[in-house]
């Protein structure tokens, strides 16, 4: 099947909608699909912490290619807080040359006699980027080196998207030969960040043992790993004593097997004998576990499913939550995203066709926000989500990989993130007569005809910042909806409100590039044309709008899987 049966989208070009209309009486629009919003500006629940600035990818070599730091750049300026960074293959043998779901980095071989040989160049490379942009690692410590493998052929592997994914599982899943030279491979590491950015700068970083050591990304069994954890953990700290580690990195809680492998590493951190120290328990500075959805193909058209990655993030917390000694530390989602597979382009995987155009911003937008409901749920302390979502260099245009961006070209979801970095304060309280509840989000979705229109709103010094979205399940033509938006207790006469918007005709370089004819050979013209269509786009120009009684009404349009961004100043 072709791309273009395959992406339902594509040929749909949506109307232009009408713009917001802030006034004292409600302009009178079709009642169908209207919900009601209203924020008091003075009613605030907590921070909002920046979750989203949280980044990943499989390839650590196209860190510092060229399209890989253009990304970089941008991400960086996501945000003033720092954003953070994680990625997979540090520590793998190689030449540096990375393809699907592989990189190299050649940090540790050995010489005839079996003696150590340390090699930092690559992994410099790497840090050296992110430092330079003012970014953070989540330095992974992983995966085997060849050296060290209890099992090192077949090592590197040549995976593509029409291939099995477990052909990936080569000898770098398996389990050191020696734990010894293992912990002290990840000292030397450590040691020589310190020496090389300082210890103040490695101690902002996060440190990680593995990624999903419950699945077959680890060839070992669960003590082989708590194993593997513990003499990591003990060389970070011997050589940074500041420095902050954490586990396990499992896969979706929701499924009983990582669930258990989550609790049971838990228990291992706070009661069990440290297999590097012999003493009990294990140094444990947050906890990690990642989040998927499951999107499919039926009927003709994807139909996503959030209610899986909530159910995810939910069991996650949960299990954080029941430990008695670990309830407090921080949280990171270590991938938290529609489905578990970035290099899986759409030729292969039809489900995946909702990655190019505005159903993935709206996604996006609509489950981020409820991570924060979710952890205030369970009160629970959420440092970061990392969207597993990068580039991948010298690949087809738009070719349905899970990534921010297309040949240097911004894709929609990016300006997502965009739109969260531009919000500031406290989180407000928000109500809305329709809005769909946790339990229904977990358990329902959002398929059965009714659209989850609603939003996240904060407030910072004079400024209230209201995300709003139109999200559906279906990639189908979803209803337009009207939003009657009130915020109150707004203490000055006038506002000045300024709106961005992503939908097919605003913010949206893919809805360009099927415009310029869906072009695989770019001209230097339509790549200007398709830069000036990357970037976070304004609805209208900011203008001022009178207060009465301390309340501003708005009615807004929202097309099907829209967002837009509100910044009310006064």
């Amino acid at each position: 099947m072709k791309k273009k049966q395959l992406t339902t989208l594509a040929g749909i070009k949506l109307p232009m909608l009408a713009m917001l209309l802030v006034c004292t009486g409600i302009h009178s629009f079709a009642q169908k699909n209207i919900y009601n919003i209203k924020i008091d500006v003075t009613q605030t629940k907590g921070s909002i912490k920046p979750i989203w600035a949280f980044f990943g990818y499989d390839e650590p070599n196209y860190t510092y290619m060229k399209d890989g730091q253009k990304l970089l750049t941008e991400l960086s300026a996501l945000t003033p807080v720092p954003v953070y960074v994680r990625t997979h293959n540090l520590l793998t043998t190689g030449n540096g040359k990375p393809h699907l779901k592989w990189g190299s980095t050649n940090a540790y071989t050995e010489d005839s006699s079996g003696n150590p040989i340390y090699d930092w160049r690559i992994t410099d490379s790497i840090f050296d980027t992110y430092v330079k942009r003012g970014m953070k690692p989540i330095a992974e410590i992983g995966f085997m080196p060849k050296a060290l493998s209890v099992k090192p052929e077949p090592y590197e592997h040549n995976w593509t998207p029409a291939a099995d994914y477990k052909d990936i599982y080569t000898g770098w899943a398996y389990p050191p030969k020696d734990y010894k030279k293992w912990g002290e491979l990840v000292y030397q590491w450590v040691k020589h960040c310190v020496e090389r950015y300082g210890k103040k700068e490695v101690e902002s970083w996060w440190w990680e043992v593995w990624n999903e050591p419950d699945i077959g990304y680890w060839q070992g069994t669960r003590d082989d790993y708590f194993k593997l954890y513990d003499f990591a953990a003990n060389a970070v700290k011997r050589a940074c004593t500041g420095a902050r580690i954490g586990g396990p990195t499992t896969t979706s809680p929701r499924a009983e097997k990582a669930n258990a492998f989550l609790k049971a590493f838990l228990n291992h951190c706070a009661d069990e004998t440290n297999y590097a120290t012999g003493q009990k328990g294990s140094p444990l500075d947050y906890v990690s576990f990642h989040a998927k959805g499951s999107p499919k193909f039926m009927e003709g058209h994807v139909r996503m499913n959030m209610a899986v990655q909530l159910t995810d993030i939910y069991k996650g917390f949960e299990a954080v939550a029941a430990s008695p000694k670990f309830k407090n530390l921080p949280v990171i989602i270590g991938e938290c995203d529609p489905e578990g597979c970035a290099a899986c382009s759409v030729d292969f995987n039809p489900q995946n066709a909702y990655r190019n155009g505005a159903m993935y911003s709206s996604y996006t937008a609509a489950s981020y926000a409820r991570i924060y409901d979710i952890a205030e749920k369970l009160g629970v302390d959420i440092e970061g989500a990392v969207s597993w979502s990068f580039e991948f260099e010298n690949q087809p245009w738009f070719a349905g990989f899970r990534d921010l961006a297309t040949n240097g070209i911004d894709k929609p979801v990016l300006n997502v993130f965009r739109m969260f970095g531009k919000m500031r304060g406290k989180r407000l309280v928000v109500e809305n007569d329709k809005a769909f509840s946790l339990e229904q989000l977990q358990t329902t979705g959002v398929h059965d005809s009714v659209a989850d229109v609603n939003a996240i709103a904060t407030t910072g010094e004079r400024e209230a910042d209201i995300l709003l979205w139109n999200y559906y399940d279906d990639d189908t033509l979803a209803p337009e909806a009207t939003v009657k938006l009130q915020l109150s207790n707004i203490p000055a006469k006038k506002v000045i409100i300024s709106e961005y918007r992503i939908d097919e005709e605003h913010s949206n370089s893919y809805t360009q590039w099927k415009k310029i004819g869906s072009p695989q050979q770019v001209s230097k013209e339509q790549y200007s044309m398709l830069e000036k269509s990357e970037k976070l786009q304004s609805y209208r120009k900011p203008y001022t709008a009178s207060v009465r009684n301390g309340v501003v009404n708005a009615d807004v349009r929202l097309p099907g899987h829209a967002v837009s961004l509100f910044k009310v100043k006064w």
